[in-house]
């Protein structure tokens, strides 16, 4: 079949790492973005094991930066006219409060300004039949989108400001589907549950312990990955967009994570953040 390419972030550890690589074996290249060089050698050196031949390529910033955001997608773009599959997957959970270079908390910034970014700036390279896979989590269940303080100046707190972001992946997905309508471009967000990866190991304090003791509960990463795959893949979702998906399924998010209302003025919102056209 004629090659297929998927860019994909947060694909050195956990679920990304693993939804790349049943991915390469399913046939598709893997484009994908890493911030440390030494990670993404070796998940290049992985990816080329499972389909010898095929020329994955690893790009490299700090998806936290909004400069590093816009220059790898110019590179990508440059790089790979055209895109079948976008993954967004890059993000973290942070225990306490952190400062970008471009003001932003951190957890805003990489969870939800990255897809925002780097989607928008690969648009061009998307066509009839690509799919925008991002990942979201049940954790927005728990969380309130407060306009008047997206960077969770008061009240710090890791879950909630995650839960946040999670709830902001549902919404930009909604809006992304809309402004996609027409094009033959799917936009779909899913959890993956709790897994077991890296996740959280860094967040610090008894966050960190926290998870880490809860993870003898979770999902192994095939697991969690399952439904990034099958979003990326599977010809019974090639028609459907704007959904949210739950162990292959689409699932129902909360009241707030369906009112298009909030959707559209996050999207406005973070163009403004971005310096992109709303």
């Amino acid at each position: 079949m004629p090659e297929k390419v998927v860019v994909i972030t947060g694909a050195t550890s956990g679920i990304g790492e693993v939804a790349a690589d049943r991915l390469a074996a399913k046939g598709y290249r893997i484009v994908f973005v890493a911030r440390d060089h030494a990670r993404g050698e070796e998940t290049l050196k992985h990816l080329r094991a499972i389909a010898g031949g095929v020329e994955h390529r690893v790009f490299y910033a700090d998806l936290s930066r909004l400069s590093d955001m816009k220059r790898v997608s110019a590179e990508i773009a440059d790089a790979e006219p055209e895109i079948d599959v976008l993954v967004n997957n890059a993000g973290a959970l942070f225990n306490a409060r952190e400062i970008t270079e471009d003001g932003l908390e951190l957890t805003f910034a990489l969870n939800h300004m990255s897809y925002f970014v780097v989607t928008n700036l690969l648009r061009p390279c998307l066509k009839a039949g690509s799919r925008v896979v991002s990942t979201a989590s049940n954790a927005h269940k728990s969380a309130h989108l407060d306009f008047s303080d997206l960077q969770s100046s008061r009240g710090y707190s890791g879950f909630a400001v995650y839960g946040r972001s999670k709830l902001c992946n549902i919404l930009f997905t909604r809006e992304l589907a809309r402004r996609l309508e027409g094009t033959g471009v799917t936009a779909n967000c899913l959890h993956p549950g709790f897994v077991a990866t890296r996740f959280g190991d860094k967040s610090g304090g008894m966050l960190s312990f926290a998870i880490r003791a809860a993870k003898n509960f979770a999902l192994t990463p095939a697991q969690g990955a399952e439904t990034i795959v099958y979003l990326a893949s599977s010809g019974d979702v090639a028609g459907t967009t704007g959904e949210y998906f739950y162990k292959c399924r689409p699932a129902t998010p909360t009241r707030e994570a369906q009112n298009d209302g909030d959707a559209k003025r996050l999207w406005e919102v973070s163009a403004a953040i971005a310096g992109l056209p709303g």
